[in-house]
């Protein structure tokens, strides 16, 4: 057989991304203050769109209701195109690969517990009612930072090369205020004796807040003693062997200062009220407020209600008005202008609109699968993947992971990212698993509550399979060092401490 070129012609379909669909997804992903700002662009791009003003009244899609019958989603709206609702369903590849099936055990407890908010949460200050909400501009105003602070002391009390040698140190600390850059190499940039550097940086530790510009523990709060004039000899072999302290060894210190327990009680006492991060206390950034994209509240039936936050959204609409003004004896360029922004205009809302319909549509899933966490509490959250109500809500994994993706929920027990739902399981005697959240619950309310007898992992795997927690010994201790609670031996030498 013969090779030679040949013309074929075949049929074959696929779904081409074009900038519209990349848009109605990456819709998905923002925020309601994310697009906020986005909408804003917009509305200065495209002159045919305006916000607020007078529209036909739309269709309330931006919430649902459910209850213990758990009745079936509604069915979905008329897509916008067949390529956004083909998107939905069958999902986009990740771009960096990342898996869509993480494990967020990891998360953080916060508003577990009923009485971490009022009674009736809806009617507390800034939740729509008409008291005055809480004031974010308190917590966003901008301090001075840690080094403005020293600059200020240093031009006050040096000059010369000594302030150009402070200015190097306060350039070489990190955020707790503990100086990085060693000496020797700021003497070589400056071509003087490490000797001059150390007599200024004694200053320096000296600055307000005392203590910054140590470079080991016990140097910043040997330079608080000092300050507090309470350095004696024996105070400060106490603070050069803190590694005594940390364990607990009494007899230990009792040798190292020749003093009774009665006197290292009191210097431990003392010790407590030192900063050992002194920088923080200038450091770090203003805290950002986070805005709830979905509210769940209770109905007078009993049932959930899941409802998406408008207030940070404006009302938009195509103004026909300017529109037909704008084309009444426009050229042919107006007029394909013109066409082009109508047709912006229209996509953007029916893609905003898919987008409310979206997130509730997960987010009342999420609901009615972890009713026994809004319910009872964290004791009661379930184990959770994005398949389960990816499968429920008819729609691909990616398009879950993006609609849950820095979206936030606002209930009676405080306000949780959505990924919060989404845990690991661990096995349990009823044949349930449990959700890995629950269980950490459980150890930290166990450690907690314990008493003269410090409780060991061993003993916490034993009372957690008493209540049906079918958990190994290594995972306990996974769950506790991820909480930030130390062994057994950790939490009675710092008991102890604390008793003395």
């Amino acid at each position: 057989m013969g090779l030679g070129p040949r013309l074929e012609i075949r049929q074959s379909q696929q779904l081409v991304m074009t900038p519209q669909l990349q848009l109605a997804i990456k819709l998905l992903t923002v925020t309601n203050v994310e697009l906020e700002g986005w909408i804003g662009e917009e509305l200065e791009r495209n002159p045919l769109l305006a916000s607020g003003g007078e529209a036909e009244p739309a269709e309330p899609v931006a919430q649902s209701s459910i209850d213990d019958s758990r009745e079936p989603l509604p069915a979905p709206v008329e897509a916008s195109s067949a390529g956004l609702e083909q998107l939905l369903r069958e999902g986009v590849p990740s771009g960096d690969g990342t898996p869509l099936e993480a494990d967020y055990t990891g998360e953080r407890f916060h508003h577990d517990c009923v009485s971490d908010q009022p009674a009736d949460w809806s009617e507390r200050p800034g939740s729509g009612g008409d008291e005055e909400g809480f004031d974010f501009d308190r917590v966003a105003s901008a301090g001075q930072t840690l080094a403005e602070i020293l600059e200020q002391q240093a031009a006050s009390r040096f000059d010369g090369m000594e302030l150009a040698i402070a200015r190097f140190i306060i350039n070489g600390l990190d955020e707790c205020g503990y100086l990085v850059e060693p000496v020797d190499e700021i003497a070589d940039r400056l071509d003087i004796s490490p000797a001059a550097v150390e007599a200024v940086l004694a200053e320096v530790q000296m600055f307000d807040p005392v203590g910054v510009a140590a470079r080991t523990l016990s140097e910043c709060l040997i330079a608080q003693a000092r300050a507090a004039d309470r350095c004696d000899p024996a105070m400060h072999k106490l603070l050069s062997n803190l590694d005594l302290v940390a364990r607990g060894d009494m007899n230990g210190l009792m040798r190292l200062t020749r003093l009774d327990r009665e006197d290292i009680v009191d210097m431990i006492r003392e010790l407590k009220s030192y900063d050992p991060k002194p920088g923080l206390r200038y450091s770090g950034e203003p805290a950002t407020p986070v805005v709830p994209d979905v509210f769940v509240t209770r109905g007078a039936d009993g049932a959930w209600q899941i409802s998406l936050n408008q207030a940070t959204l404006p009302r938009l609409i195509v103004d026909r008005d300017y529109h037909a003004e704008l084309a009444s004896g426009a050229d042919k360029a107006t007029n394909s202008f013109l066409d082009e922004c109508v047709s912006s205009a229209n996509w953007l809302l029916k893609a905003l609109d898919q987008r409310a319909k979206t997130i509730v549509k997960v987010a009342t899933e999420i609901v009615k699968l972890q009713q026994g966490f809004f319910e009872n509490g964290v004791s009661h959250l379930k184990p959770l993947t994005l398949k389960t109500v990816a499968d429920l809500v008819e729609m691909h994994e990616s398009t879950v992971s993006r609609v849950t993706s820095n979206k936030y929920l606002l209930c009676e027990r405080g306000q949780f990212e959505l990924k919060y739902f989404f845990t690991s399981g661990v096995a349990s005697g009823d044949g349930e698993a449990a959700s890995a959240l629950a269980v950490k619950d459980r150890i930290a309310r166990l450690i907690a509550a314990e008493g003269d007898d410090v409780l060991s992992d061993d003993k916490l795997v034993e009372l957690l399979q008493g209540e049906g927690f079918d958990i190994a010994r290594r995972t306990v201790a996974k769950y506790r060092e991820a909480l930030g609670l130390g062994s057994s031996v950790q939490r009675r030498r710092a008991r102890a401490m604390r008793a003395a």
